[in-house]
């Protein structure tokens, strides 16, 4: 059924942003995704940059292509993007039953709409989107590599991270529903200092710490708080996909403007592609190896590493010597690249685990390395330690216990020698150092999920 001309929203920047010839818009998107750099990812969420195709469309290809996989699947996209041009409070619903590109129309859910302009803070206006960017350029792409689906689109203006959080709630559906946010990165400094800026809000995107991101270092600041405190909830795992910016795209180094594109995804399910998996273990027993002959850790060079193993992660490395645990060492919380993490910690695995001897060389052979990745930690609420007990999943979670000075962690494999709630969680206590039975008004415990791999020291990077 056709929708009324005057419902359907009109390109406002086809011509400017992208070409508005169907022919010419269909040639460079497909080039632009053509050119995208290799990602392996089942994202939810996507983050990605809107300005010109010349200067990002590249960047943006590189999420966009990780959707092909997933055309039969995905059949809604929830679009969030900020304002550029029409001030605002809270969030902006346009009344356009359709959103029209050169490459045809997409219609609007608007049983989706309704109930978002039912949420507090929501305004209902059409004058924000008329020549707004921040959604539109992303709808070509969304076509290309999608076909068919139904549009939520919302421009966030002078929101609370919580108003937007609600939003994505509201929204978030199942494997059905895709959600884009809108954002280019730091704006209109030289290419080092740019460099700096969105690197450092990469790691803070990565880390899911909106706290650490700053105003000058995202236009779509307040979307992409908003969704990093959803994705603190949900427990999702954050990937830099590619950062760039115009200097390496389409224009001088002077005066650029940052893009980056990167992929959330459900940490429990999340996985790093197999030749990841067998680099990252490789840096584990590179690391150990090294310490046996050198005595120290092995400088390592970051450059040309595959962007999926320079996120930032926390991880434990464990070693095992004929089946028995032989040393284990980890980060509880994300500070500093997974390769890097990975590579400290099976050093210190080896080396420094006080519960044992420095690792020898003769007992390389009959090693085994297993490399954990933590995802963020998640408070668990609890009226006493029934509930806590109630609330705990055998065989999933992960377990961060702490009372005051006292902290203990198990990982979820722990599972497998404990399977009893009670026995998981008082072996965790004498852990930290605490009775079996102690328990107080202040005790705090957190959740969190990992993927896990691993080989024998002697196998030549097979996982």
């Amino acid at each position: 059924m056709s929708v009324d001309a005057s419902l359907v929203k009109q390109p406002g920047v086809a011509g400017m942003f992208y070409p508005a010839d169907r022919a010419a818009c269909a040639a460079q998107v497909n080039a632009c995704l053509n050119a995208a750099l290799p990602a392996s990812v089942a994202a939810k969420v996507l983050v990605v940059p809107h300005a010109g195709y010349i200067y990002s469309g590249t960047v943006a290809a590189t999420a966009y292509a990780t959707l092909r996989a997933r055309r039969a699947v995905i059949t809604r996209v929830v679009l969030l993007g900020p304002n550029h041009r029409v001030g605002f409070r809270g969030i902006a619903l346009s009344t356009a039953r359709s959103w029209a590109t050169p490459l045809g129309e997409i219609p609007v859910d608007m049983e989706t709409m309704a109930r978002l302009r039912a949420l507090p803070d929501s305004v209902v206006a059409d004058a924000p989107f008329a020549q707004e960017h921040s959604l539109e350029v992303h709808l070509p792409f969304l076509q290309t590599v999608l076909g068919q689906f139904t549009l939520v689109p919302v421009l966030v203006g002078d929101a609370a991270p919580q108003t937007v959080a609600r939003v994505l709630s509201e929204c978030w559906g199942g494997p059905e529903t895709l959600i884009v946010i809108s954002s280019d990165l730091s704006h209109f400094h030289d290419y080092d200092t740019a460099g700096t800026l969105d690197g450092d809000a990469a790691r803070a995107i990565e880390m899911l710490r909106p706290d650490l991101l700053r105003d000058e270092q995202a236009c779509g600041n307040r979307p992409l708080r908003g969704l990093l405190l959803e994705a603190q909830r949900r427990d999702l795992r954050a990937t830099t996909l590619d950062l760039r910016n115009s200097g390496d795209t389409a224009g001088n180094r002077d005066r650029v403007v940052g893009y980056g594109s990167f992929a959330f995804e459900y940490a429990e399910s999340a996985r790093l592609a197999e030749p990841h998996r067998r680099l990252l273990l490789d840096a584990a027993v590179t690391a150990i190896r090294y310490g046996i002959q050198h005595g120290k850790m092995p400088a390592i060079t970051l450059k040309n590493m595959p962007r999926a193993l320079l996120a930032m992660r926390a991880t434990f490395v464990t070693l095992t010597l004929d089946g028995q645990l032989r040393g284990c060492i980890g980060s509880v919380t994300p500070h500093r690249s997974l390769v890097l993490d990975v590579m400290e910690n099976a050093y210190k695995a080896a080396f420094a685990d006080p519960r044992f001897k420095p690792l020898t060389a003769t007992e390389l052979e009959r090693l085994d390395v297993e490399v954990s990745i933590l995802s963020q930690q998640r408070p668990i609420p609890f009226d006493g330690e029934q509930a806590l007990l109630n609330a705990l999943r055998p065989d999933r979670d992960g377990l961060v216990i702490a009372d005051g000075d006292r902290r203990a962690l198990f990982l979820p494999k722990v599972w497998q020698t404990l399977p009893h709630a009670r026995d998981f969680l008082s072996q965790l206590k004498r852990k930290a150092g605490l009775a079996a039975d102690h328990w107080s008004d202040g005790f705090r415990a957190n959740r969190f999920s990992t993927e896990t791999f691993s080989r024998s020291f002697t196998m030549s990077g097979r996982a």
